[in-house]
Order: structure tokens, then sequence, then C-alpha cells
């Protein structure tokens, strides 16, 4: 299956939408998680799935016959049906066939078609059965050769723990590599702060997901930077964190380290690169890996408690990968933005990749949106909830959603019910896949969510289409 993505109009429903497409209702509202298909906005965006097409086996039919007439291999046929064996195929059996049609329109041609799939137009014509393969008429079927889908990591933090947030992990099993519950706090000893991960490290063993442990210094109401130099300038309680972690894993059966310490002291970043080392060493001799969360700087002088003492090179070195935190420029207490604007995501990665091996690093994407109250004063909070609740929003207040193309990001305005207005940024399948484009354009190791239990159903479906998520 390929999807591709529609705009809605003044006039579009859901229903023109999937006779136009040939699709049907209920595929449109799959991909999407549309909750309420009778009412669609201008703006919205929608991934479109386009289904292989059905053929029922006649008498005359062989499965060489039927695998040549459609231009694929019996092997492709038999395993895109769930078949071992060719005798298996009966008059009267319907059968997928695992190539994409395309129904040719008036005023398209071959470059059009060509372009709108991403293929070149030798390969759209390879099978086509006209002695002039650039001359098509109208209502043909064109086979449209499949792309390659480039094999990445999907990592995804979670803030949501016990029964619940086991349940949400179960519902992405084959969409991760890693899942890292967010997280254990170090203590000023070298201790660690429990969290009531069970039911997640459960899930993910059912699902085949490694579990990543993930540590950190701050909290919601402390930026942990005296907290994190106690710990940089004490081998003790270095020694106690390492032996604390160790026991950790091996007791619940996490695999690798996430190290997430932020709001360092520029002055510390010499040590924090000399823990780094010291941590990699210890526990590689013990079979696991380690990763760590990089501020998004977009070059070695930036200045900032979030970015100083982060050392690029050092972490591409001493870790096994690096997770950047590609978001955040829409902040809750600034005022209102594209909160990980793809213009600026690529300031980063230019940065990054320039330093780090681009196969240690791992792009940072946000799956939450942000409701401002305008006009925006300093103190003032933005509210912050899922893309759902954004696509919601923009239909109960009857705005349309525009799309800003430099941040390639959506966003819309409405006025509530007490006169105040409102500016939401928040994510859809256009800026999804402009960020995927990023992943296989800088040709990174994948990608990290932040964080798993906000829902943005279209985002998962177009994952699927776009790579294959490596498994380990």
């Amino acid at each position: 299956m390929t999807v591709q993505i529609h705009v809605v109009k003044s006039g579009d429903s859901i229903w023109r939408l999937a006779n136009r497409y040939g699709v049907s209702v209920g595929q449109i509202v799959r991909a999407n998680g549309l909750e309420n298909p009778g009412r669609l906005v201008r703006g919205q965006a929608l991934l479109i799935p386009q289904a292989y097409p059905r053929y029922t086996v006649t008498p005359k039919d062989s499965v060489d016959s039927i695998s040549r007439h459609f231009g694929v291999t019996t092997e492709e046929l038999l395993r895109a049906n769930g078949l071992t064996q060719p005798d298996l195929v009966y008059p009267g059996r319907k059968l997928t066939i695992p190539v994409r049609l395309h129904r040719v329109r008036a005023g398209e041609t071959v470059a059009s078609i060509a372009h709108r799939y991403h293929v070149p137009s030798a390969d759209l014509t390879a099978h086509h059965r006209s002695a002039n393969p650039a001359f098509l008429y109208v209502g043909e079927y064109l086979r449209v050769p499949e792309t390659a889908r480039r094999e990445i990591e999907v990592n995804a933090f979670m803030t949501e723990f016990g029964t619940a947030g086991g349940n949400t992990l179960r519902n992405y099993g084959p969409d991760l590599t890693y899942v890292s519950p967010f997280a254990y706090r170090i203590t000023a000893d070298g201790g660690l702060t429990p969290i009531d991960d069970r039911a997640i490290l459960a899930a993910a063993r059912e699902n085949g997901i490694i579990p990543m442990l993930a540590i950190t210094n701050f909290s919601s109401t402390e930026t942990g930077t005296a907290l994190v130099h106690t710990l940089l300038t004490n081998n003790a309680s270095q020694g106690t964190l390492l032996n604390q972690v160790l026991a950790t894993m091996r007791n619940k059966g996490y695999k690798g380290l996430n190290v997430d310490f932020e709001n360092v002291s520029p002055g510390d970043r010499d040590l924090y690169n000399q823990f780094l080392q010291k941590t990699v060493d210890r526990l590689h001799s013990e079979g696991f890996f380690v990763s760590t969360s990089l501020a998004p700087k977009t070059g070695a002088a930036q200045q900032g408690l979030l970015y100083e003492a982060h050392d690029y090179p050092a972490h591409g070195r001493i870790a096994d990968f690096v997770i950047l935190m590609t978001y955040e420029w829409g902040y809750r207490l600034g005022p209102p933005q594209a909160i990980s604007p793809i213009n600026e995501i690529r300031r980063v990665l230019q940065y990054a990749v320039s330093v780090i091996p681009q196969n240690k690093i791992m792009m940072g994407f946000q799956v939450y949106a942000r409701d401002w109250t305008l006009p925006h004063r300093t103190g003032m909070q933005a509210e912050t909830f899922d893309t759902q609740e954004a696509v919601r929003r923009a239909i109960q207040n009857n705005t349309s959603i525009q799309y800003d193309q430099t941040a390639q990001s959506p966003y819309y305005r409405y006025t509530d019910a007490s006169g105040r207005e409102h500016e939401v940024w928040f994510e859809d399948a256009r800026s999804a896949q402009a960020k995927f484009q990023l992943v296989s354009e800088f040709n990174l190791r994948g990608i990290s969510y932040w964080v798993l239990e906000y829902p943005f159903p279209s985002n998962w479906t177009l994952l699927r289409d776009t790579f294959t998520v490596k498994k380990l």
C-alpha cells in the first residue's frame, strides 16, 4: 500500500474523496484516525491510502500467467497473499496483486504521473504495452513501480506509566525499535529515583522493542544545573550512579542507556565528556549500548545554558548514537510559532552531520500541538495537547487550517467563547512527510519521538509507507 496527501478544499467530503480516489471511506478514516468523518475543515491534510488491486482467479489462470500479466514474480504474488504453494491458487479465489496501478485521467502525461509518484518516467512506462509508451489513453492503467523503503531505527520516549503506558506501547509494536520510559532522575549521591516502568517493559518484550533506560538531571521544577555539577565533580558519586544504572538494567531487562543531562554549566563541558567516556567504557564491557540526547545546536560556538556543554564532536565519538532534540522552538512560555520548524531543523542537521557520523544521528520529532492565547505576554503559558485535539478545535471553531511553507508546519487562529483570540501550531501529514524527507536526505540513523502517548495516527501510517522500521 502507498499513500498520498490531499488537502481539504471547500466542498470536499469524505464520501466524495473516497469516490474520487477509488478507496473506501473506512480506509481514509483509519489512515487518519478521523473521529468525525462527516466534518472536515479547509486546509486539513488527509492521507489517502492506495490499496493494491484485487484479482479473481479464472479457470484458465495459473500463478505463472497471473504473475506475467501483472509484471510481478510468483514469489511476490504468493507472499502478498500469505501463500506458500502455487496449488493453493484456484478458480474463484481473490488475490491481492502487489502492484500500484494508476488510472490515467484527462490531461495527464507520463511526466506528470511520474512526478506525482516520485519515480522516473522510464520506470513508469517499462511495462506499457503500447508501441508508443508516451501516448496515454484516458482510463488505461499504468503500473507504478514500488520505491525501495529505507530501513531506519525508531525510538519513542514515554511519560505515561503503569497499565496505561503498557497498553499505549502495544498499539505501536511494529513501529518502534526502542522505547525509553522518561526518566530515572539522578540524585546528588549517585542514586536513581525509580519510575513505574514494569508494564512498559512487559509490552516491549512482547513486541520485540528494545528498552532503553533514560536518566536525567532535571525536573518540571528544577533545571538540574547544580545537581549535575555535584555529580560531575565527584568520582565516588559517578561510580555509585553507574552501579545503580547497571543493577537497574540487569534487573529490569534494559539493553541500553540514554543520558539526557540538560542545562549543564558551560564550565562542566569537559567533565561531562569524561563522564560519558567512563559510562561507555563501563557499559560496553557489560554488553550494553549508550546514547545521549543533545540540544539542537547550529554551530560549535552557540551560546546558552542549553547548548554550550553539549559537545557534538565528543558525543559523536564517544556514544553509540545521539538523539537530537530538534523541537521546542515554539516554547510553551514563548511567543506562538512552529514547534519544530523544518528550516531550523535543517540548520541543526547541517552542523550535526559535519561533526557526527550520519549513522549515529537520530532526529527528534515532537508529536504534540500548542495553543497560545493572543496577544502573547511574558509569563503566559501555551496549552499543550495532541494533534487530534488540534484538528478537533479547528473543526469546532470552523476555522481554516493554514500551512507555513518555510517552517513546513500547519497552524490556525480562532476566537473562543470569551472573545479571546488563539493561535495553534501543530503537526500533520505534510509536516511529517517533510521531516521524513530530511531523514532520508541526510541519511540519518532514524527518528526519536517525543512523546508516544500523544496520538498522531497519520504520522504512523506515513512512517510505515516511507520506511522499514528496523528490529534488533
